[in-house]
């Protein structure tokens, strides 16, 4: 899938009229591993799951977190970023960027990175993720002490002014977070997945795609609904309580990330599952009556998204998939 991170062309240049050359040099080097930010939104998901750790905890919200978990968020995007993208470690700032010193910085509050006086003249990777809005952005800027503002907590850091934030030079702003489903379910719907008991996790993962039909649900929701080490297999075909079994029963078809799924999911006219993403459909066959509506083409027949009480009038099964594997050499 294509997250919506298109690199904005905010670079202001220094005061005095001149060119941050390492700053500009960073930012290419950044853009080229990750034209689209695609990447990048993955690390800031993955690592807010980490956090959650929703298959051991049940947790799916920020506020869930204890207050030492919010303050290391810092660290492990730091650490994760530098994992995804192979960053060497700098001499005094924590990474090396196409030969750059770079200090990461990360706060889950817009504005809210905290600046310590080592990073004083160095550039900082100034990062922000919001759970709620699903959003995003990433930038960089040039640490001075005119852009700072006064006092300081007892480490002596320092924020940026909101003044000069204009300052920041955004590598992708306000980018779409992918979705933490569960965070964003009405309460009603979000109560009948989460069905209470150690023993009921292929009950809400079945729940889970039986009620959240048309969007993009992760891998980490998905733990977070199993709470099970071996959550994907509550959802492949096998033993037909699993998802994908028991739900074709009720018309509904699981799409994964496989390439032939995300053909199906494609001609179905709705959202294509990305990597380690699924999106449920209610479908039903394809009729004349249904005109242009979007059709794939499933197990020798032509399908249809459902529309509202179609599925019920005559409620048959969903065909069954086409195996990812079988195109495999």
């Amino acid at each position: 899938m294509t997250f919506q991170t298109v690199p904005l062309p905010l670079f202001p240049e220094p005061e005095d009229g001149g060119v941050d050359e390492e700053l500009e040099n960073v930012r290419a080097e950044l853009v080229r591993l990750d034209p689209e930010g695609q990447r990048f939104a993955a690390v800031l998901r993955e690592t807010i799951d980490q956090l959650l750790n929703g298959e051991r905890t049940g947790r799916y919200d920020w506020k869930q977190l204890f207050k030492t978990e919010k303050t290391h968020a810092g660290t492990m995007v730091e650490i994760n970023l530098q994992r995804e993208f192979e960053f060497g470690d700098g001499k005094a700032m924590d990474y090396e960027i196409a030969g750059v010193e770079v200090d990461c910085k990360y706060s889950q509050l817009f504005g809210g990175w905290m600046i310590p006086p080592e990073a004083m003249g160095h550039l900082c990777l100034v990062v922000w993720a919001d759970d709620y809005r699903s959003k995003w952005s990433a930038g960089l800027v040039r640490i001075r002490p005119e852009i700072l503002n006064g006092g300081g907590n007892r480490d002596l850091k320092l924020t940026i002014q909101a003044a000069h934030r204009n300052r920041i030079a955004w590598l992708w702003k306000d980018a779409a977070l992918p979705e933490n489903v569960l965070l964003h379910l009405d309460s009603a719907t979000r109560s009948q997945v989460l069905i209470p008991g150690r023993r009921q996790g292929q009950k809400r993962v079945n729940q889970l795609f039986r009620l959240v039909l048309g969007r993009r649900i992760g891998r980490g929701v998905v733990r977070t609904a199993a709470q099970q080490v071996d959550y994907m297999a509550r959802v492949r075909e096998g033993d037909k309580g699993r998802a994908r079994p028991k739900l074709r029963e009720e018309g509904i078809i699981v799409l994964g990330d496989y390439p032939v799924h995300q053909a199906i999911a494609a001609a179905l006219g709705g959202p294509v599952p990305g990597e380690g993403e699924f999106v449920s459909h209610r479908v039903v066959r394809a009729l004349p009556s249904h005109g242009e509506r979007p059709s794939a083409e499933i197990e020798g027949g032509f399908w249809v998204v459902a529309g509202p009480g179609e599925w019920e009038h005559d409620r048959g099964p969903a065909p069954r998939l086409p195996d990812p594997q079988a195109n495999r050499g």
